[in-house]
């Protein structure tokens, strides 16, 4: 597809903080190594002013946007149309400009699903995720929808382990099983991919690692983690070692991009760009 033919167009961000988000960098460098004259922004918008932000983008034509917690459920009623999967998973942090139609997308599981399936074919597999929480549910939808065999929730609070159990199987028809996180959690046999979907491992929380048995970790297992700083955890450290494949969390993060700049501007962009960018940023 040839790039649009405009000036000084506008993707960006609303998050909270402002500072900070590698997205922009990584984003900005697709859009500088395609030629466009696009410009991701990232604006710190309180809840308060979300409503404000959003009317904006839309009266200033912005091809779209994304947005960072607190605002990926509030802002689902602002807008005009929201896609199957952010309906089902109850968030959105992409927002398409359609011929003036704002629709609701999330890219969270979306980029995570593009590059696992670049290591394994998810559909019918047994697939084990740590944690409940946004990026837990989003990716637990995304394989579910592809046809993943089982979802086993793994999370410390039973109440939120249970709810996404039963929305990805009401919603999708999936299997899908909670088992309690308990100390030293053992995977359980039969577990083909395992997620680190929490933020267990992350640098401002150097020391912490998962609580889990790590040898029983297999070599025929595939291990993934969302974390992109460090992007090579302590668990992919870990797997690594026992001879399974590993999954950073960065090409997690290149592929949000890059299907959210698919949605916002039909183009194809260099993820081999974007990804060079974010560990340039990460050293």
């Amino acid at each position: 597809m040839s790039k649009p033919n405009f000036l000084s167009q506008l993707t960006g961000c609303f998050s909270i903080p402002a500072d900070g988000n590698p997205t922009v960098l990584m984003v900005e460098a697709a859009y500088n190594a395609a030629g466009t004259n696009i410009r991701y922004v990232n604006t710190e918008v309180t809840a308060e002013n979300l409503s404000a932000a959003v009317a904006g983008a839309r009266a200033m034509n912005w091809l779209g946007f994304n947005l960072s917690a607190p605002h990926k459920v509030t802002v689902m009623p602002m807008l005009d149309e929201i896609g199957q999967s952010a309906s089902i998973i109850g968030a959105v942090n992409c927002v398409v400009n359609k011929s003036g139609k704002l629709i609701g997308e999330n890219t969270d599981g979306k980029g995570f699903l593009q590059s696992f399936t670049e290591v394994v074919d998810p559909a019918g597999k047994t697939i084990l995720i740590f944690g409940a929480g946004g990026a837990a549910r989003a990716i637990a939808v995304e394989l579910a929808l592809v046809k993943a065999k089982k979802i086993i929730i793994v999370n410390r609070s039973s109440e939120r382990g249970m709810d996404l159990v039963n929305n990805v199987k009401n919603q999708t028809g999936v299997q899908a099983h909670f088992l309690p996180w308990e100390s030293n959690f053992s995977i359980p046999e039969g577990v083909d991919a395992v997620v680190n979907a929490t933020t267990i491992g992350m640098d401002q929380y150097e020391g912490k690692v998962l609580d889990l048995n790590f040898d029983s970790i297999t070599s025929n297992m595939v291990v993934c983690d969302v974390i992109i700083n460090p992007p090579n955890t302590d668990l992919l450290a870990q797997a690594a070692k026992r001879g399974a494949k590993t999954i950073d969390g960065l090409g997690m993060l290149v592929y949000q991009g890059v299907i959210g700049i698919k949605y916002w501007t039909g183009l194809d962009v260099d993820k081999d760009v974007m990804r060079k960018a974010l560990q340039e940023i990460k050293g």
